[in-house]
Parts: structure tokens; sequence; C-alpha cells
């Protein structure tokens, strides 16, 4: 499809892709119904060629296949779909999604830092709940850095959140992330939850983070039916849901989604570069601009004329760059790093 067709109505459709002529006398065209009356919700699970959506408005999950001519166009929890056939989400129905929204931020990941191939973790996420323990087990910052890097070149927004606050004073491991300028909220198993509460109302917070950190616990606190709904969206398609897949579920009497992600083993960053972090901060951004070409932006002896080393010394942006250059040298590392 052009580029131009996209950009003018924000989706793809099934109308815009070319047919082939067939091999017989009857001529073929291009032209197909533009389904102006398609319904549109978002995804909230994906489980082996089925989709389960919620449609604006709508409470239920309609189930769903994705129409023949959108081809292999990948379609991923947290996208916005427009959706035709039979949308009343009644047993052994199934829809067809035929329009595919253009997506505000994409959370990826690559297998290891080897691996050409991005998976997409969620798209049209607002903001990455990153969940760390701060004791048993012990807090990892190169989990907590991998997940900022995905987060900052991804577009959405990252917190840092952390658990079992009861074992020792989270303060110190924030600390570490003071001059990034992320959020922390503390969110232990005798923490109240209004600040996180606060922080998802009406919007979509994908949540990550390694076993044993409490992100479970933490789902099913601010979700009670978080298993009930599990179960009832791994009745769509084919059957189960799979701990492969991001699930979405609503927040109850908050007009907000949260998006768990379990089963990601590894976080590879090969799909990200020093400029997609850097430019997340306008002030280094705007630094590097004087750079020499092919900087790194890592600093001496690597890059010895690198511009963030002229920033006034200890100022917020030279503490920031600080900061981030350790990022960068995540990245520089080029090692697979398991969750």
């Amino acid at each position: 499809m052009a580029r131009s067709a996209r950009s003018a109505r924000g989706y793809w459709d099934e109308s815009d892709v070319r047919v082939r002529p067939g091999k017989g006398s009857r001529p073929r065209t291009k032209d197909r119904p533009r389904h102006a009356n398609a319904e549109f919700g978002m995804v909230v699970t994906k489980d082996r060629g089925r989709w389960g959506v919620v449609l604006d408005g709508r409470e239920d999950t309609v189930v769903c296949m994705r129409a023949r001519e959108l081809g292999r166009t990948a379609i991923e929890v947290g996208d916005r779909v427009g959706v035709v056939g039979d949308t009343s989400g009644k047993k052994d129905t199934l829809a067809r999604i035929v329009k595919l929204a253009e997506r505000t931020s994409v959370l990826r990941r690559t297998a290891d830092d080897n691996d050409a191939y991005e998976r997409i973790v969620v798209a049209n996420a607002d903001q990455l709940l990153i969940v760390s323990a701060v004791a048993d087990p012990p807090p990892r910052s190169g989990f907590v850095e991998r997940a900022l890097i995905a987060a900052f070149a991804g577009g959405v927004r990252p917190i840092l959140c952390l658990t079992k606050s009861d074992l020792t004073d989270p303060r110190l491991f924030a600390e570490e992330f003071a001059d990034l300028d992320v959020q922390v909220v503390i969110a232990g198993i005798d923490d109240p939850l209004d600040e996180v509460q606060g922080l998802t109302q009406g919007k979509v917070t994908a949540l990550i983070g390694h076993s044993g950190v409490g992100k479970s616990t933490l789902v099913n606190r601010l979700v009670p039916d978080a298993f009930r709904a599990t179960g009832e969206v791994s009745g769509v398609g084919k059957g189960r849901h799979t701990s492969t897949q991001s699930v979405a579920l609503r927040l109850p009497g908050n007009d907000g989604w949260i998006v768990d992600t379990p089963g990601i083993r590894s976080f590879g960053l090969a799909h990200i570069d020093a400029d997609d972090v850097i430019g997340v901060f306008d002030d280094l951004s705007q630094a590097i601009e004087d750079c020499p070409r092919g900087c790194t932006h890592l600093g001496p002896p690597a890059d010895p004329e690198c511009a963030l080393d002229q920033l006034p010394e200890d100022s917020p942006s030279a503490r920031r760059a600080t900061a981030v250059r350790s990022l960068l040298g995540v990245l520089r590392a080029n090692n697979e790093w398991e969750m």
C-alpha cells in the first residue's frame, strides 16, 4: 500500500491490498469495500491465529480472525483495530479484523542482542511499569536498564515500581536511576496502591518483571479478578492462554488497562542504537549535535571529542549524561541478558 494512503486515514485497510489478476477471462479489480461500518476496539489477547478484541463501549470480548487481505500484517495486544462480521461476542462466533490503526508507541525486544528479528511486546502502551523487588531476589540493575532503554526507544513512559519494601529500604536502589528523571513508586505487599492506581487512571500500562519480584501479586491487587478474567480470555479462539503472550486486563472502576507481559525470558536490544536513547532527553539531544561524525557518545577513551563532556560540570544535564552513558554501555556490551 502506498504510504500516503495509509497516512491519510491512519490505518491499514484490507481494501488497500492489491489483488493479483486471475488467469481466467473474467476481469479482476483491486477495489474492495472499505468497511465504513467497522467497529473499533482494542486487542486484549492473541493466541494462535485468533485475537480477542474489546470493542469501544463494550465489556465483552469478541473473538476475531485476521482478514485474508491483510496478509501477515502483525496484530498485537494493545493494537486498535476495526472489526466487521458477527461482533455479538456470543459463543462460537467469529468476527474479522479488517483495519489496523497506526500505533502511538511500540515496546519491542529481540531474543538477544545479536538477533535481528524484533518481537512486539505490546502496542500503544502509554507507560511501562518496571517491577523490581528490592530484596529476595536482589534487585537487578541490568533488568531495569534494559527495560528503560526499550521504553525510551519505543515512546513509552517508564515508571520504576519497587516491591518487597518490607525487607529493605527501596530508596537505595531508586537512587541509581534518579538522574534519568524516572518516576519511582513503592508497591510492597503492605504498601497502599493509591499512587499506582492514580498513575494508571485512564492509561494503558504495561507491566514487566522477572520471576519472583511480585508482579503477579501486584496484578491481582490491581485487578482482583485477574485470574478469572485470564481464564475467560483463554476461552477465546482455540482454547488456552499461553504464558508467552501479553494479556490486557481492564482496571475496575478506572478507565485504564493493565497489560501483563509474562513469559519474557530475555530482553535483547539489537533493534536500538545510541541516538534512540539520547533523543529522549532534549538537553542531551541538543548537545550531541556538536559531536564528531561516528561518535558513540560513550566519552573517553572511545570518544575523546564527545560533546557531552562539554556540559557544565555537576549540572543536571552532566549528571544525566553520566546516567545515560551507563545505558549506552549496556547497548555496547552486545551480550544476551537473561531476565
